[in-house]
């Protein structure tokens, strides 16, 4: 499995457990650090992905589609 697949299969659960909470978080790491935090909001159906940087504040940005915050987060995980 790619890691592409990895993190689309961990995007869908986070969506199925989101069903029970209303909202779901995830954690992303390369070698132990936090990359980046994914929160799935079920009311409106969106991905809010938090980007941690070494010195300054984090950055959030919203998607409505699963497949373009693989494609980001993915990016954000390569060495």
């Amino acid at each position: 499995m790619s890691q592409l697949q990895g993190i689309l299969t961990r995007l869908k659960n986070l969506q199925d457990q989101a069903k029970e909470t209303e909202q779901a978080q995830r954690f992303f790491e390369v070698d132990g650090v936090r990359v980046c935090q994914v929160t799935f909001f079920n009311k409106t159906e969106t991905f809010e992905l938090e980007v941690f940087n070494d010195k300054s504040k984090s950055s959030k940005y919203q998607f409505d589609n699963i497949d373009m915050i693989a494609i980001e987060i993915f990016d954000l995980l390569l060495p």
